[in-house]
């Protein structure tokens, strides 16, 4: 049964925090809130987590294009290439907010998420609770939205309703209050230049 545990995103209960890294340590899979829609989580140094993530949402670990939440820009350089002025400029001006950047992937990124072109999708929410709780854990968490693409359903925006519905699939459920029903906007930043692959949630004026 998944666990439920209850965070304000104005302050981050430490004690609370720690108990959901301590899932995400022992490779477990959570659903927590952004800016935008509820998310499923894992460490990304679990393979074993990332792969039932994917199967989760349907798709072959190998092709399952994660994004990676980051608590802020510090340790990016860590997990990407370097940037240049122009692209740094941009991230600082849109971050944290509702956008998934897309850059190209440094050595650190597993293996599991460097795909044929080499890149990875970043995001910093405009939530202190997936930044709190990437900054205890010390690693990046993938991010996949409870989501779905067709329809409007309830399920997406109600922690408890959540929980129910993957109450076998996931072991913690963060309720963090409702969530958005919109996704993020995501952007290719790697020719250095922004290109919108989706429009979301995040302004296109900030680009």
């Amino acid at each position: 049964m998944a666990e439920i545990v209850r965070i304000y995103p104005e302050n981050p209960n430490p004690r609370e925090i720690a108990r959901v890294v301590e899932v995400l340590d022992r490779g477990g899979i959570i659903v927590y809130p952004t800016d935008t829609v509820y998310s499923f989580g894992c460490d990304i140094s679990k393979p074993k987590a990332i792969e039932r993530v994917a199967r989760l949402k349907g798709l072959k670990p190998e092709k399952a294009e994660f994004a990676l939440i980051f608590p802020d820009l510090s340790i990016l350089s860590s997990y990407t290439k370097s940037v240049d002025t122009p692209t740094y400029k941009i991230l600082n001006r849109c971050l944290p907010g509702p956008y998934t950047f897309i850059l190209k992937a440094g050595s650190a990124i597993p293996k599991i998420f460097q795909k044929k072109k080499k890149t990875v999708g970043i995001r910093i929410p405009d939530n202190s609770i997936p930044r709190e709780i990437v900054r205890e854990l010390g690693r990046p968490i993938i991010a996949s939205s409870v989501h779905d693409e067709d329809e409007i359903v309830d399920y997406t925006t109600d922690p408890e309703l959540i929980a129910e519905k993957f109450d076998k699939q996931v072991d913690l459920v963060v309720d963090g209050g409702m969530g958005d029903l919109f996704a993020s906007t995501v952007v290719d930043l790697t020719e250095g230049y922004p290109e919108v692959i989706r429009e979301g949630k995040g302004s296109l004026d900030l680009l």
